[in-house]
């Protein structure tokens, strides 16, 4: 396959765009990623302690079934991720006014394209729930019916991608951070305050989920794009190139991204086979799991993405190269470790979060074994996304989804027949985690094919020196939390002993990576000096993540 140089692109006289500052693009999105994951757990910690695991929390579960297949097929973070490499082509090359007319087209389109979709899926949500998840004539009813009030959200999510896309390419990353947190605290707020007035009361997380989407993802970011001078008009115009060209990639772009969540949708269509609560296990557990990805994954490919794609637009192929391993090697230095941790206190981890109120030892003895299988997955996971982007940024995107549909066809194969030996509903954890090792192994061994040579040798030995110091340090933590499992403390000794314990295991991590000299360390040194210069000049407005340009994040 033909290296990448950049200069396939038509570029006219243009002023040099601005250095694109990743540390602090990835920091605003960790720090926003990780509140909106931080929200989540609580979501989750509220609904378990009010709702339990039950017959009614597995149809909330699975109304999303109908509105999830939406949003990855065509309102979801796949349109933006084709949308963003042209809109920067055209953004960074001096074609302002043609960037924002291909906005303008894509927008117009596929926002009657949408319409029609949601439509469709409203009327017939009953047979469609029949089709993806398995239950009965009553669980379908209340989940085709909780299904219909969250559709109209995938309008939301599609016009707030494109928005989002349009500020990642102008490097404008706080407010697309904020839509995931209005979103949560919609859940949040229908739980605890909707579900008292409606019936079932899991229905006022359904319309909590409606209006923070529409908050989160439509209404906060006009504001954002009127200020930055934004242009749309309503037109329908296919025969510009940059509109075809958006298109063209989009449906490649489909089956890289939406992976993780469509194994996540498979398993509870096979959990569904092994009794009520289980789907709703998977998916606390599975959910746990993603938090990292999301934090740290999520969060630095949506950082790189739009320098990677500026990168690509203006030539720049070993700044690009530069670019994609130092993000691949700081993703691996922070998850390997959390792995680790997943993998040695799961019950901990399930009991600070879950274990309230209806959520009890059962549940969590439940919810663990899933948890620990998953975590196996969590380094790769964490670095498919920005493999990913790092494709698309180069607009290549046939590789990426032959790999993720034969990646897909496998993790199939492998809940089939794993659910058939004494693993039984073990199986499906495991098969995601061995399925995110094959995808992130296929494409990290083959990007080079089309952006030149990557520094495999660095990204390796960051990897094997992660797993050393992640072995070191999960070891005591494990033994001492088979120690506090037995010793049967109070709730509030056992959450405070586990904070310690993860501390602890952190700092280990730490020193030990110190210890062998490793680059990356360099990014925690940062971080820990920006944190101390802040406590001691509150009024200071730097940001709050390392942003020098020579870092292993840079």
């Amino acid at each position: 396959m033909p290296v990448v140089t950049g200069t396939e692109n038509p570029t006219v006289s243009a002023p040099t765009p601005p250095k694109p500052d990743f540390g602090k693009a990835s920091g605003i999105m960790v720090l926003s990623l990780f509140l909106s994951r931080v929200l989540g757990l609580l979501r989750n910690t509220i609904v378990a302690a009010m709702f339990g695991q039950t017959v009614l929390t597995d149809a909330y579960r699975q109304s999303f079934a109908v509105p999830d297949v939406l949003f990855f097929l065509i309102a979801g973070g796949a349109l933006s991720s084709a949308f963003i490499p042209v809109f920067s082509e055209y953004l960074h090359t001096g074609r302002e006014s043609e960037a924002w007319h291909v906005f303008s087209s894509v927008t117009s389109w596929m926002s009657v394209i949408i319409t029609v979709f949601i439509v469709l899926a409203w009327v017939f949500a009953y047979p469609l729930l029949q089709l993806l998840v398995p239950g009965s004539p009553a669980t379908w009813q209340t989940a085709s019916d909780l299904s219909r009030i969250v559709l109209p959200a995938q309008l939301a999510f599609f016009v707030g991608g494109l928005m989002f896309g349009t500020l990642y390419a102008r490097q404008v990353f706080t407010v697309p951070g904020l839509g995931p947190n209005l979103y949560n605290l919609g859940i949040i707020f229908g739980a605890v305050v909707l579900s008292h007035f409606v019936s079932p009361k899991v229905a006022g997380m359904s319309w909590g989920a409606l209006a923070g989407a529409f908050l989160g993802n439509v209404v906060l970011p006009l504001f954002a794009i009127r200020k930055l001078g934004g242009m749309f008009k309503v037109t329908f115009d296919t025969k510009h190139p940059g509109v075809r060209k958006v298109f063209r990639l989009m449906l490649p772009v489909v089956f890289g991204l939406s992976l993780p969540a469509v194994f996540g949708l498979v398993m509870q269509y096979f959990g569904s086979f092994y009794g009520a609560g289980m789907p709703t296990a998977l998916d606390n557990a599975d959910r746990i799991m993603q938090a990292p990805l999301a934090v740290f994954g999520q969060s630095f490919a949506i950082a790189a993405f739009p320098a990677l794609s500026q990168f690509y637009a203006t030539g720049r192929m070993d700044a690009y190269r530069d670019q994609l391993s130092r993000s691949l090697r700081t993703v691996l230095y922070i998850t390997v470790p959390v792995s680790a941790l997943l993998i040695a206190m799961p019950e901990g981890v399930i009991k600070i979060l879950l274990e309230h109120g209806r959520f009890t030892e059962v549940e969590t003895a439940r919810t663990a074994p899933i948890l620990q299988l998953l975590s196996f997955g969590v380094a790769a996971w964490c670095v498919q996304p920005i493999l990913m982007r790092a494709f698309f940024a180069v607009q290549q995107t046939l590789w990426p989804i032959v790999v993720s549909t034969v990646t897909t066809a496998v993790f199939l194969v492998l809940c089939t027949l794993l659910t058939k030996t004494p693993l039984a509903h073990l199986g499906l954890p495991l098969a995601g985690s061995v399925a995110a090792v094959v995808l992130a192994t296929v494409l990290l061994t083959t990007i080079s094919r089309h952006t030149g040579d990557l520094d495999m040798s660095g990204i390796l030995t960051t990897l094997g020196k992660c797993f050393i110091a992640a072995a070191v340090m999960a070891v005591p933590c494990w033994s001492v939390m088979r120690w506090m499992l037995g010793a049967n403390l109070s709730k509030p000794v056992f959450g405070a002993g586990f904070v310690v314990l993860g501390l602890a295991g952190c700092w280990v991590y730490i020193a030990v990576t110190r210890r062998m000299q490793m680059p990356e360390t360099a990014y925690v040194d940062r971080a820990m000096a920006k944190l101390d210069k802040k406590r001691k000049s509150p009024g200071s407005d730097e940001p709050d993540a390392p942003s020098d340009p020579q870092g292993p994040v840079a």
